[in-house]
């Protein structure tokens, strides 16, 4: 099974990087170039089926699994950073997370009106961040879905984005689904 396969390579930290965050390191996994491989292979059949011509990859971790896919599958990498990391013209979405209040932004006409676009990040926990880069995407482009490494299913960022999204269920895809 994939999940168990995966899971065995992400180190878990207790109360990082604040007290009651069980914090996910993906760093093992990256480490095992045969596992590492057989994640992006997996992730990049996870989304076969669905029509995008664009990936918008989320700060920070989410580059490392977008990039590669975006270069494996032949399509455009856009990156959605945090304020003061993208250089010209930006396009901005602020948003409230658990934490504190953040933005993320991309560049200026990196995306147009029939442009379908595939986000990718390394983990949905809460869904705030994944959230705000639908909502930064949503006027400019159609959002064909989002791709997870893993999906902490107990704090319901899926549920979230159902809520707040015109994504359905099929549209939300994660390897790894942790349960605690």
């Amino acid at each position: 099974m994939i999940n168990d396969k995966l899971k065995e390579l992400i180190a878990e930290f207790p109360d990082f990087p604040t007290s009651g965050v069980s914090f996910k390191d993906i760093s093992p996994l990256l480490d095992n170039p045969e596992y590492f491989k057989f994640a992006i292979d997996e992730m990049c059949k996870a989304v076969a089926g669905l029509d995008f011509n664009k990936i918008l990859v989320i700060e920070s971790r989410g580059f490392i699994f977008g990039s590669v896919i975006a270069y494996q599958m032949r399509k455009g990498l856009i990156m959605c950073r945090k304020p003061g990391k993208l250089p010209g013209k930006l396009v901005t979405q602020k948003y409230q997370s658990e934490y504190a209040s953040s933005a993320l932004n991309i560049q200026s006409g990196r995306l147009e009106a029939l442009d379908k676009v595939l986000i990718i990040d390394d983990v949905l926990a809460t869904g705030y961040t994944v959230d705000a880069a639908y909502d930064l995407v949503k006027p400019l482009a159609l959002v064909a879905g989002c791709l997870f490494l893993i999906e902490l299913d107990y704090l319901k960022g899926r549920q979230k984005l159902l809520r707040n999204t015109h994504l359905s269920n099929k549209d939300i895809i994660s390897l790894i689904h942790c349960e605690r």
